[in-house]
């Protein structure tokens, strides 16, 4: 068992807001993944280690084959199976991901290792928010998965290293539904992730300077863009 997540699990994981039957329906259904990245599925499963769900990952394959993609940043790598999912449907792209957790570090490096036959991924190591200053260029797509709370400070930056017509995408917004409940009726330690997502819907929505869209895919994805 992967000590990180041995005592703790995303209490959200298997709280779907769309219809459980919907969602078995959605990753029953839909073309299922195969090869060896379906190794790194199941490690992630057995070890009880948050990864995106079966419809996010037929999405992003959609997603990144109409925007062809030369450069992506993911913030938050846990053990690289996201990396690997978008390396594999955007072959010719970089991708740079970042984590802070070293046992999650540790596991990726071993993943990329082994799996990243292209050598498209580029692991740093840190936090977030220090690491992002010391990124330069524009990424096509910036895909977070990290700390919820923190996705409202991290857009600023976010911004500035998006393409002119690049995507960001934040995973797990929905928190079950958690995000329609007063502040104070949520658990004490649930709080401060409530509030920094609430901040940043504050921030994007109705704003005249983002396009959003909420997909309710896994625990909910938010896609922000530039408006034109």
């Amino acid at each position: 068992m992967v000590d990180t997540y041995k005592r703790t699990s995303n209490p959200m994981m298997h709280r779907p807001v769309v219809k459980p039957e919907l969602v078995k329906w959605m990753r029953e259904s839909q073309t299922q993944l195969s090869g060896e990245i379906t190794e790194v599925l199941s490690f992630a499963k057995n070890n009880n280690i948050p990864v995106i769900p079966h419809e996010t990952v037929l999405y992003f394959q959609m997603l990144l084959s109409l925007l062809r993609p030369k450069r992506i940043l993911e913030i938050g790598t846990a053990i690289g199976f996201s990396a690997l999912v978008m390396a594999q449907a955007s072959p010719e792209a970089e991708i740079v991901t970042i984590d802070r957790n070293p046992e999650m570090i540790e596991l990726a490096k071993e993943n990329l290792s082994k799996y990243d036959h292209r050598q498209q991924i580029i692991l740093k190591e840190g936090d977030a928010q220090e690491v992002l200053t010391e990124l330069s260029g524009d990424f096509d797509i910036i895909f977070m998965d990290s700390a919820k709370s923190k996705y409202v400070e991290f857009l600023p930056r976010a911004m500035e290293l998006l393409a002119p017509n690049g995507v960001i995408l934040m995973d797990d917004i929905f928190q079950a539904g958690e995000i329609l409940i007063p502040i104070m009726e949520i658990k004490r330690n649930q709080r401060a992730l409530e509030r920094g997502l609430r901040r940043l819907f504050d921030e994007v929505f109705d704003n005249p300077k983002y396009l959003t869209s909420v997909l309710p895919l896994g625990d909910g994805l938010l896609m922000i863009k530039r408006a034109e």
